[in-house]
């Protein structure tokens, strides 16, 4: 387990007033000015570090990025050799089981955000999808409406489960 590291440091006992009180709060040097952003050398105004800009502590760089190249080839996209199927502009236009789409309109959706238009014709073909958009764009339902339409109306048996479903985060998990 690492320690919390701190930028400043305690003063030493020269550096009290007469008073008892340190002339720069407690500390050996004086607060940084924080406006709330970073400065242009990567660290908060007055600060003369890096602070928690992102930057690569003592690393030399001035300016530009200071994010590493990727690997060559690393997030390319994938090669295939069957072109995707098209996007759907409705959920009715998909082979999903009658319950599934009642509960869809009961709930008020009949339209598919676009990240589901594209995808779920896909998985629910049974191809491999990957698919990258921001939070609330409606991933989540976009793969979850996949796995309850090609599992419904089957039994898991015992240590024989019908999915598996990977996610980074708890929260994730309890969606």
């Amino acid at each position: 387990m690492n320690p919390v590291r701190s930028n400043r440091s305690y003063s030493s006992p020269s550096s009290t007033s007469r008073g008892g009180a340190s002339s720069a709060g407690g500390y050996g040097r004086s607060a940084p000015s924080r406006s709330g952003a970073p400065s242009r050398s990567g660290g908060y105004a007055g600060s003369g570090g890096s602070g928690r800009s992102g930057g690569y502590a003592g690393s030399g760089r001035s300016g530009g990025s200071s994010r590493r190249p990727s690997v060559q080839g690393e997030f390319a996209l994938p090669v295939t050799l069957t072109p995707a199927l098209p996007a759907v502009e409705s959920f009715a236009a998909l082979d999903m089981p009658a319950a599934l789409l009642a509960t869809l309109a009961h709930e008020g959706m009949a339209v598919p955000f676009p990240i589901q238009g594209a995808t779920l014709p896909n998985a629910l073909a049974g191809r491999n999808v990957l698919g990258r958009g921001r939070t609330g764009s409606g991933k989540t339902l976009a793969f979850g409406l996949a796995l309850l339409a090609r599992t419904a109306g089957q039994r898991a048996e015992p240590l024989q489960p019908l999915a598996l479903v990977l996610v980074p985060t708890r929260e994730l998990a309890q969606q």
